[in-house]
């Protein structure tokens, strides 16, 4: 197979990295800034479009929502994702932060069901549908650009703050959040106040536009071009896409239960106000963004096979007791502890997975393929997370339930990591 990347192979970073690095991200932490509000004020949004006299129903409603935009993200996957491949990286990030845009903007401008009916939950999911295919390609796509752009040295760490962006959307969406219910009075909430964060982010968004409007396509994306390699088949594309899916469930399942769905947990199950909840869930993301680079660099040292093994088995053999504990309601402060540490655990994932999975595939391929393998992981596993706990805590009458996801999809992901081959030294194909 014609190899690429040699260029820049144990080079240092270009002088302009830096921009591509804040470019290729910035879209990340405005796309998620926006889901995690979403996670965030769904109680006040559920009673705004989902009105019911069973707060559980109207909640599912809304989650499912949230999870509607998931299931779109494999249709802008594949879209964008053969746009990165085809017109180059630079046209496809372009793409995903113009749709992400107006996915935001109308979030926040659509009128509640009390002042257009059913029309309300119909353009929300309209909205988060939008969102869904501007998020199915700005992940692969923005990773892609960034393992291509970095020396093979250091490719973990670089990768890994593609993720650690996606932590600081979420921590600003919390941080946000907490503000907002600490400030306004419930009603208030409820009346006008969840729509600030959609505001704030539709606002903030032309930045993003306009530092990507210089970026270059990748030295590793121009020289493919001009290869000459038969394309791969069908087969051999869909064992790899296959193989980073089992490495991203667990990854994935962790990211929504725990970076995401915690708030809502903590205030239902485990005894804390809604404004605590925030402010505990603020801790913990503080704590992964931390810790995802330095486990992003260790990588590149130790490789990415014994990390990800060690994170995955954490996870399967700890989320009962972690769901367990919560749940008995031990105070603020312990679950601030608790929250701190599952965050530098997580990091693992965001830290490595990044690398781990875009080595996967080859740089002809390498923005759909990617695109597509995150889609299908987040889909699956991630989006409909949320929703699956709360119907699970429902079904069941046991708050703990959720935590057999993380078993179930650990193992799942241990074994898949265990028995693929390592590619931290490796050149890019």
């Amino acid at each position: 197979m014609h190899l690429v990347g040699a260029t820049i192979d144990r080079a240092e970073p270009r002088p302009a990295f830096r921009k591509f690095i804040a470019a290729a991200t910035v879209g990340n932490i405005f796309e998620w800034y926006d889901w995690g509000v979403f996670a965030f004020v769904v109680t006040y949004i559920a009673r705004n479009f989902f009105p019911s006299q069973d707060p559980t129903a109207a909640l599912l409603s809304t989650f499912a929502t949230f999870g509607a935009g998931f299931v779109a993200r494999p249709a802008g996957a594949l879209l964008i994702g053969w746009i990165g491949d085809r017109f180059g990286r630079k046209t496809a990030l372009m793409t995903t932060i113009y749709v992400m845009a107006i996915g935001t903007v109308g979030t926040a401008l659509i009128p509640s069901f009390n002042t257009i009916g059913v029309w309300a939950p119909v353009l929300l999911v309209s909205a988060r549908l939008l969102q869904g295919i501007s998020t199915g390609g700005e992940l692969g796509g923005s990773l892609a650009f960034i393992i291509e752009w970095a020396p093979r040295h250091l490719r973990g760490f670089y990768g890994s703050f593609q993720q650690a962006s996606t932590i600081v959307g979420l921590l600003i969406g919390s941080a946000v959040s907490a503000v907002l219910n600490s400030i306004l009075t419930p009603d208030q909430m409820v009346e006008w106040g969840w729509r600030v964060p959609f505001i704030i982010g539709g606002v903030l968004l032309p930045i993003g536009i306009w530092m990507r409007r210089d970026l270059e396509d990748t030295p590793a994306f121009l020289e493919s071009k001009k290869s000459k390699a038969e394309p791969m088949s069908f087969r051999t594309g869909a064992i790899m896409v296959l193989r980073a899916v089992g490495f991203g469930i667990c990854w994935t399942t962790c990211q929504y239960l725990i970076l995401s769905y915690m708030a809502t947990f903590t205030a239902k199950q485990g005894g804390l106000s809604e404004s605590q909840a925030l402010w505990s869930h603020t801790t913990g993301l503080i704590c992964a963004i931390v810790f995802t680079p330095i486990w992003g660099f260790l990588s590149d040292s130790v490789g990415r096979k014994p990390l990800l093994i060690a994170v995955n088995l954490f996870f399967s053999g700890m989320g009962y007791f972690i769901f367990s504990f919560i749940s008995s309601a031990p105070g603020l402060y312990w679950i601030v502890a608790v929250q701190c540490v599952l965050g530098a655990v997580m990091a693992i994932h965001t830290g490595v997975g990044p690398a781990a999975i875009t080595e996967i595939f080859p740089t002809k391929s390498r923005s759909f393929l990617n695109s597509l393998a995150f889609a299908l992981v987040v889909t699956i596993f991630g989006g409909f997370s949320p929703y699956v706990a709360t119907w699970l805590i429902q079904t069941t009458g046991s708050p703990i339930s959720p935590s057999y996801l993380l078993i179930a999809t650990g193992l799942i992901a241990a074994a898949t990591v265990a028995a693929s081959k390592e590619t931290a030294h490796d050149e890019l194909a």
